[in-house]
């Protein structure tokens, strides 16, 4: 058998070769755990899940992302369900405490990515005014040689213009570019633009994804 000498990075010369240049990655259960009940602690479930269904949480969080902000969050339950107002304050008050921290296993796979001499990003749909929180609560979040915030650009996942716009300002070859997130809209988004996807199950999974196409990346950890 013939031994290949590692190249530069410490890759086999006979490995396969690195099918892409850049991880893109979504933040939200992916760097960083989120958890909107965690903003109620001590409070009867019950009670929540009926401030949620009443308002439409899914929906309202989703306008925050894409760039409407807080105050006009509260102004409209105030007007439809003012007796919901207090608890919306407290989800923006408690904000930090929805944060459950660093998905494990995500950030040591960030830096040995960085170590691989992958350019890394962050597409996140989080809101402009809530995503300084994220950082305290997941540094690789820092990890990023850039982020798009979706609230900041007014566009959020799954709408194919943040991709697209993501792809512009990083200068990013599709082809060449693994997108992951926990979203099965947002993975179907991202593939009609090119992108190449991985649904997020947690950090081994993705840890596979990235030896199939070619980055040397460490086993299960």
């Amino acid at each position: 058998m013939t031994h290949h000498p590692p190249t530069a990075d410490g890759t086999p010369a006979d490995a396969p070769a690195r099918a892409i240049d850049a991880v893109l990655y979504d933040f939200g259960n992916v760097l960083v755990g989120w958890d909107p009940y965690g903003a109620y602690a001590g409070l009867d479930r019950a009670v929540v899940d009926a401030f949620f269904a009443d308002v439409d949480f899914r929906v309202l969080n989703h306008e925050r992302d894409a760039g409407a902000t807080w105050a006009d969050a509260r102004a409209a339950v105030e007007a439809t369900h003012p007796h919901h107002v207090a608890l919306l304050d407290r989800y923006v008050a408690e904000f930090p405490a929805t944060l459950t921290g660093p998905v494990e296993g995500s950030e040591a796979l960030v830096r040995e990515l960085r170590d691989l001499g992958l350019r890394l990003y962050g597409l996140t749909n989080w809101s402009a005014e809530l995503y300084p929180h994220a950082a305290p609560a997941a540094p690789a979040t820092t990890l990023m040689h850039d982020v798009l915030v979706s609230g900041r650009e007014g566009l959020a996942k799954p709408d194919p213009a943040i991709f697209a716009l993501a792809v512009e300002r990083f200068g990013l070859d599709p082809a060449r570019t693994l997108f992951t997130d926990d979203s099965a809209a947002n993975i179907d988004a991202a593939a009609r633009l090119g992108l190449r996807t991985h649904l997020f199950d947690g950090t081994p999974g993705l840890r596979a994804a990235l030896r199939d196409l070619g980055v040397p990346v460490a086993g299960r950890r």
